[in-house]
């Protein structure tokens, strides 16, 4: 097979193909092969006939015109990989010889990802929210600590946030109970907004024997109220007990009873230490985060159109899987971000068409930098798809093989390690300017999304998932793959 490339305005090439006639001609006995399957001969066996009963049979132009339709598109996936092209969509394939008898020909104009110099990615300067936990931060998780030995005590006072209330709550629409809205000597924490918006504005101030009612729309939370989430109730609420916590003394011998530090100030240098671990791990993802979208802003090309659409679908699937296991719709995520269709179609265009400049700036680094992925580093990714989909590495490396998935998951590598060579090259500063060194000790990263304090550090709301993806979307396929292997 004889190949030749010529490029062509928008990305797209001209790759010609020649298949030799007795190359082609194994196709031919193929097709012959596969029509014996299927037509029955008098006196034969199916798949029993020989080709020159066939071809009496049928004549010789069906199973030629068989053998184009079966094996160009073979043909074309080999002469892809001789040229080292990487298409991005579907070829227009056009035969300009031998349709009839003789050699071979054709055409396939397609779209291919673009290649370009990636100018200053070295040394870009990004900043990133960081701020040293102070003594304020501290004291705020020393007191969640204590509340989870807090007591409850009986109080007089008027309820307010924190406080816990006793209560008999019915909801009710048109004088049908709501599913998830009746109980009984139910212990509410004031404040907490985890039943109806407006509980907590109505248990403000109220004291043992008061009686509420009114009206509110319930979340829109269908596995918590069924038909009714989202829709206006009635609610009934007696207030029958009011409780106050009551939190331990931050002492000594307290700290040593509940946590392995021997005392007050062991336990807030940990706690400081900890919060700073987990800010600069935080601060490490937004560098990330930054670096895609300055690498994404200096790609000297348009975003494919064919690769944002692909980009597209594969967001919205992973959205609609998402709702789906959160038993919402579609147009009920849209009411709750406040958006109409239109407009979501937009933020969903805008996010992968920055997601795919980022993979190409990465893809840029790769080839310029050189940059290999080894069979070992190959090896762990593949065994951290299979610790993940809950399979073994030889069955996910067979499937990813099957689906001609392998080479994808390596490019993937490859520019995940493009993505920490950039990082690692560029000035990372805090809103003052000052430049920042975000190292982090050995295990790290795992310590500051671990459990080692009782609870002082752990769990701090808005800490950032380190496998998750940036802002840019830059989801890679062996994200997916995994995905797919995890079925």
């Amino acid at each position: 097979m004889r190949t030749s490339v010529e490029p062509l305005e928008g990305n797209k090439v001209r790759l010609h193909v020649e298949i030799p006639a007795d190359e082609f001609e194994r196709a031919v006995d193929a097709a012959f092969r596969s029509l014996a399957r299927e037509v029955k001969i008098p006196g034969f066996r199916p798949g029993k006939a020989p080709r020159r009963i066939l071809e009496n049979r049928l004549g010789p132009e069906a199973a030629r015109e068989r053998a184009l339709r079966d094996a160009l598109p073979g043909y074309y996936r080999d002469a892809l990989a001789a040229e080292r092209l990487d298409a991005i969509a579907p070829p227009e394939i056009d035969l300009t010889a031998g349709a009839k008898a003789g050699d071979v020909e054709f055409d396939a104009v397609v779209e291919v990802r673009p290649t370009f110099i990636l100018e200053g990615w070295e040394g870009l300067r990004v900043e990133v929210p960081y701020e040293p936990p102070g003594d304020e931060v501290v004291d705020a998780q020393l007191t969640r600590l204590r509340e989870r030995f807090a007591t409850l005590e009986d109080s007089a006072a008027p309820l307010s946030d924190g406080d816990v209330a006793v209560v008999d709550i019915a909801g009710y629409v048109h004088d049908t109970p709501v599913d998830g809205l009746c109980a009984a000597d139910f212990s509410y924490e004031v404040g907490s907004g985890l039943v109806s918006p407006k509980l907590d504005v109505e248990l403000r101030g109220k004291r043992p024997g008061d009686i509420l009612k009114f009206t509110d729309t319930l979340p829109d939370d269908p596995r918590r109220f069924g038909e009714h989430a989202g829709r206006e109730v009635g609610i009934r609420v007696l207030v029958k007990e009011t409780q106050r916590k009551r939190l331990p003394e931050l002492t000594d011998d307290w700290v040593a009873e509940v946590s392995e530090f021997p005392g007050v100030a062991e336990l807030r240098e940990a706690t400081a230490a900890r919060l700073d671990l987990i800010a600069r791990v935080q601060a490490q993802l937004a560098a990330r985060d930054a670096v895609l979208e300055a690498l994404a802003e200096r790609v000297p090309v348009s975003a494919p159109e064919p690769l944002v659409r692909e980009e597209m679908e594969r967001r919205l699937h992973d959205l609609l899987h998402r709702l789906e296991a959160q038993g919402a719709t579609l147009e009920q995520y849209l009411q709750a971000i406040g958006a109409d269709r239109d407009t979501f179609v937009a933020q969903l265009r805008a996010g992968a068409a920055r997601a795919v400049l980022a993979e190409l700036a990465l893809g840029a680094i790769v080839d310029q930098e050189g940059i290999e992925v080894s069979d070992e580093e190959l090896d762990a990714e593949i065994a951290r798809i299979a610790e993940r989909a809950g399979r073994s590495p030889k069955a996910v490396r067979a499937d990813l093989e099957r689906r001609g998935a392998l080479e994808a998951v390596r490019s993937d590598v490859a520019r995940a390690k493009a993505l920490q060579l950039a990082v690692e090259r560029a000035v990372v500063v805090d809103a003052g300017g000052a430049e920042l060194d975000l190292t982090l000790p050995p295990g790290g990263a795992s310590e500051a999304t671990g459990s080692h304090l009782p609870d002082a550090a752990a769990g701090v709301p808005g800490a950032a998932d380190p496998g998750g993806d940036g802002p840019a979307g830059t989801e890679t396929a062996a994200t997916s793959a995994g995905k797919e292997a995890d079925g």
